[in-house]
């Protein structure tokens, strides 16, 4: 059963889930963009210590708080992670009241029927007790849609749907990512499929079970609306997906109920260089843009 608490403030409370995830495939490009180049670097190990702590000076900085970031989705390793003297996912919740999330897929398969489906994930059961025990509230997981392929579409959904119920089995709360790529020459056709899929899968959801959705921002302003006031349907957010910020924050704002779930777009004036002060000083603005696109509209 997922904790009353966190719940209550994932479904009602105003402001944004920041997106802390990249794993490995994505990291190399999040470290250059902070300012860390690959030659500073070898192996996997360093890599992911670096992100690590990019990942605590964002956590620790005095604006990430849940005044204004309800929730933020934890990449495997910064869940086994500490901060402050504490492990991530409590360190979050008691100190900044931010509810913490997972990120559970093992990255996509090859492109099939214009969209990719996740890998397989057979230690999925382990991975979900595990985050259980450490005071996660939910998760979050991938697929990408690149073309109106009812098939490919439907494919994506359906097991999105799938995985969701085995999180749900272990009181988690998922969030259902099937993202449309920005770049999709028929993007605004596969949201109109994907809508109908995610339809029927909440429909036919048992009475009383709720699943969180991150979504592209719609082609169409407010056209997941539908499914924002669905009964199965606790929190609707969005992804960046490439946009910048200034981008992803003007489209989302036309958007009513959907907030944001942004990670490029939140770090992308960040840099290793920066002091202390000017590091969270540019945090604290790029959090009041995202905030204000989340709960202002237009």
């Amino acid at each position: 059963m997922a904790d009353a608490k966190m719940m209550s403030q994932m479904t009602g409370k105003d402001g944004f889930i920041a997106a802390l995830d990249q794993s490995g495939g994505s990291t190399p490009g999040a470290l250059r963009l902070y300012g860390i180049a690959d030659s500073s670097y070898s192996g996997d190990e360093e890599m992911f210590r670096l992100m690590h702590e990019m990942r605590v000076r964002i956590m620790t900085a005095p604006a990430f708080s849940g005044d204004k970031v309800i929730g933020a989705i934890l990449f495997e390793k910064t869940m086994d992670g500490d901060a402050k003297g504490k492990p991530v996912p409590t360190y979050l919740w008691e100190d900044r009241g931010v509810v913490p999330f997972l990120k559970v897929d093992k990255g996509l398969a090859a492109e099939e029927n214009g969209a990719q489906v996740m890998k397989p994930m057979p230690e999925l059961d382990a991975l979900l007790s595990r985050a259980v025990k450490k005071g996660i509230f939910g998760t979050k997981m991938r697929s990408v849609i690149a073309n109106a392929d009812k098939t490919g579409v439907a494919a994506v959904v359906k097991q999105q749907f799938e995985v969701g119920k085995q999180i749900l089995g272990h009181g988690l709360v998922p969030i259902i990512e099937p993202e449309v790529s920005i770049k999709s020459p028929t993007k605004q056709e596969a949201e109109a499929i994907l809508r109908d899929e995610i339809a029927r899968e909440l429909d036919a959801l048992p009475a009383g079970q709720q699943v969180m959705l991150k979504l592209t921002i719609p082609t169409v302003a407010d056209f997941y609306k539908p499914l924002v006031d669905h009964k199965a349907v606790a929190r609707v957010v969005a992804l960046s997906g490439g946009y910048t910020r200034a981008d992803a924050c003007e489209k989302l704002s036309h958007n009513h109920g959907m907030i944001a779930s942004f990670s490029r777009a939140l770090t992308e004036d960040l840099r290793v260089s920066m002091s202390d002060a000017e590091f969270d000083a540019s945090l604290a603005k790029t959090i009041g843009e995202i905030y204000t696109a989340s709960v202002v509209k237009a």
